[in-house]
């Protein structure tokens, strides 16, 4: 069979699609792409900082007292500004002595409050694999017949992300989102034959405006609000809010965010559509949820992000979300590497470490093919399906400009 969006009045059915995957990807129920990847531009965000300081001491001393003159190499202060980069450091020792130390921040293009500045842009490409599964054991309504009950979804994706953002000023910036993704789904079945589908599309459209409100020497915090549109399924508004405390080479963060999702139809979930041997239109479709013209998700975590020295950083983030149908916590790493102030590389890892979707019971709905049925050619619901072993990753790398 080949696998599809198909909408069917009032049980319109949404088709597998992928949803945004980071600190940050799009519509999670109808895609098991990425069920907890938040909007693309919330993963790739970072501080603005002043880009140096300058300390300056100066004390002039009689010739008389020369005797009592003690020449001491100031202290070095790289530790203490070790996550914003070097420590430059210049003795004059004569009797005016002056020394003077320039101290340079580093700007870290991985940082999670990462946005340009005010008539700067700034760009993340990001390339990643998502992977997703879960077994199914159906069970039809009386006197319903299936020619297998066992089943497991399969997904594996790639995709292409790019997010490109402007400063409008040094603390507001605007940013375009879009996301291709090249998609291979399947229900294995264990003795009737399986339905898989290869896919290629341009799956997310996006616009939205960040706003860094608080950037002190301990704080720092945003907000942002976007708008989405994924393909064939819903439009989305998400907002943002996240503050961090900056303590050592380390900045520790809290976040939550929140969707709003207008469905194209009211129902999604994972199907399949095609022709039985006989040429019929024949669809299976297993429903997230059947009575959704549209919904909210929200989820909330913590994270961490750590200088491990000039050039490498280290970003760990813990989510748990409520997203309609099921419950889910995860957890991310990241490591990045920033030779210079203008690219950087981050390779990541996200993986489900709990979801309430183990367990869950869905609907399940298929085209009646046979002649004898009261129902036939009619989509009708056919049972539940339990859904048990449920699995989500990705793992992605991201290149960051600013320029």
């Amino acid at each position: 069979m080949k696998k599809s969006l198909s909408l069917f009045g009032l049980m319109a059915a949404i088709a597998v699609s992928p949803a945004l995957a980071a600190t940050n990807s799009g519509m999670y129920g109808a895609s098991s792409a990425d069920l907890t990847g938040a909007p693309a531009v919330r993963e790739r965000t970072q501080v603005n900082y002043e880009k140096y300081t300058t300390r300056t001491s100066t004390k002039t001393y009689d010739q008389a007292d020369a005797k009592n003159i003690y020449y001491t190499q100031p202290a070095n202060r790289g530790e203490l500004y070790k996550q914003y980069g070097n420590t430059n450091n210049t003795v004059r020792t004569t009797r005016a002595e002056t020394y003077r130390t320039e101290l340079k921040r580093k700007y870290y293009l991985a940082h999670p409050f990462f946005q340009p500045l005010g008539g700067k842009f700034g760009s993340v490409t990001d390339l990643s694999y998502n992977m997703n599964s879960y077994d199914m054991l159906l069970t039809p309504v009386e006197n319903g017949a299936l020619s297998d009950t066992n089943g497991k979804w399969d997904m594996g994706q790639f995709s292409i992300k790019e997010d490109f953002s402007f400063g409008i000023t040094d603390t507001v910036a605007v940013l375009a989102t879009a996301r291709l993704d090249i998609s291979d789904y399947k229900f294995d079945w264990s003795v009737a034959p399986d339905d898989s589908m290869d896919d290629t599309s341009l799956s997310i459209l996006g616009l939205g405006v960040q706003w860094r409100f608080a950037d002190t020497a301990k704080w720092i915090a945003n907000a942002a609000a976007y708008y989405q549109y994924q393909n064939d399924i819903s439009n989305n508004i998400i907002l943002e809010l996240k503050a961090g405390y900056k303590v050592s080479s380390s900045t520790i963060y809290g976040l939550v965010r929140g969707w709003y999702l207008n469905f194209d139809g009211n129902s999604y979930g994972n199907g399949v559509n095609g022709k039985t041997e006989q040429g019929d239109d024949a669809i299976f479709f297993l429903a997230y949820n059947t009575d959704a013209d549209n919904t909210f998700f929200i989820e909330g975590g913590l994270g961490v992000f750590s200088v491990l020295d000039e050039d490498w950083t280290l970003n760990i983030e813990a989510i748990m979300g409520n997203y309609d149908w099921h419950n889910q916590a995860s957890l991310k790493a990241a490591i990045g590497w920033q030779p210079n102030e203008w690219f950087a590389l981050n390779l990541y890892g996200k993986m489900a470490l709990w979801d309430s979707a183990n367990g869950k019971e869905l609907s399940f709905w298929q085209t009646d093919t046979n002649p004898d049925s009261p129902y036939y050619k009619q989509f009708v619901r056919m049972g539940t399906a339990s859904l048990d072993n449920y699995s989500e990753a990705s793992v992605g790398l991201q290149a960051i400009f600013m320029f």
